[in-house]
């Protein structure tokens, strides 16, 4: 069957490299918006039994939901056979439960309205916390790529004498896996918190002494705030300007900026949200999850 990439807010040129890796081409979109606000979408070109991958960077999602249902409704009214989507980060998981009374859980209810109208997804390192599995929320097949590879071969070319942080407790699965594929020494930060302004974060005690040059890893950069005062908090222990390294490349406001005045060496994320610090492409990880997704390997 052939496949057809369809680039809709296409993120870093992902849609050229899954057509390229999947052998297929890339559709036609044309896309703008009415006076009104609504959005205007046709697809060209036949799409009558092809497999239809969309490439879609789903950050700042709001505004990109409709006109992604709209291209995978009229993918498959003019005759896909399968419509797939292919987003470097997916939204809404992070609220994976109700805090307080009221609350809308968002990553099930997400999962729900994409399951609806597509025949599968493949993401890269999903911020999956209370959710064991993207299979979990999911009544299609969902496929997770790790960035994990590549960030370790970029530590290895850029940093060869990193040390790892994980700035808490909820990076210790991304550190670990990375600082394994490189081969090099990690920690993840002690975090205690005795008020609402009161934390303390300090290396735990025992494990490989500080050394080397601190690289601290997260999935999720937004606020950068964790990231700072993690810093600032063990930085001077190695006597080395930190590397800050991370997959999601949010950046809130002015994040980044002060991520700079830290006094990074270096700020690096990965091409799955666009951004000035992309160093590393996923792309490859990406196609290969979307290849499983297509040869049936993945199951819903």
């Amino acid at each position: 069957m052939p496949t057809v990439v369809l680039p809709l807010h296409d993120p870093a040129g992902l849609a050229a490299a899954l057509a390229d890796g999947l052998g297929g081409r890339i559709g036609e979109v044309e896309m703008r918006r009415f006076p009104d606000g609504e959005t205007y979408l046709r697809l060209g070109g036949d799409l009558n039994g092809a497999d239809v991958v969309i490439a879609c960077g789903l950050d700042a999602p709001d505004a990109k939901i409709v006109p992604l249902y709209l291209a995978a409704t009229t993918a498959r009214d003019l005759g896909a056979r399968r419509v797939l989507l292919a987003a470097p980060y997916l939204p809404y998981l992070r609220q994976d439960c109700r805090f307080h009374d009221g609350e809308s859980v968002s990553a099930p209810a997400m999962a729900r309205l994409l399951s609806s109208f597509l025949d599968g997804l493949a993401t890269v390192d999903p911020h999956l916390h209370r959710i064991s599995a993207l299979g979990d929320v999911f009544a299609v097949p969902a496929a997770a790529a790790s960035a994990a590879g590549a960030i370790a071969d970029w530590i290895g070319r850029n940093v060869p004498d990193a040390f790892l942080i994980g700035p808490d407790g909820e990076s210790a699965q991304w550190v670990s896996r990375i600082a394994a594929l490189a081969g090099r020494p990690f920690a993840v930060l002690d975090k205690t918190r005795r008020g609402d302004r009161d934390v303390e974060i300090r290396l735990p005690v025992g494990g490989d002494a500080p050394s080397g040059t601190p690289v601290f890893v997260d999935d999720i950069v937004s606020t950068g705030r964790t990231l700072i005062a993690a810093a600032a908090a063990v930085a001077p222990a190695f006597g080395t300007p930190p590397v800050f390294a991370g997959v999601h490349a949010l950046f809130a406001d002015d994040a980044y900026d002060a991520l700079k005045r830290a006094g990074a060496a270096a700020i690096v994320t990965c091409n799955t949200v666009a951004h000035p610090s992309n160093a590393i492409d996923i792309h490859p990880a990406l196609t290969k999850a979307v290849a499983r997704l297509l040869a049936g390997e993945v199951s819903g």
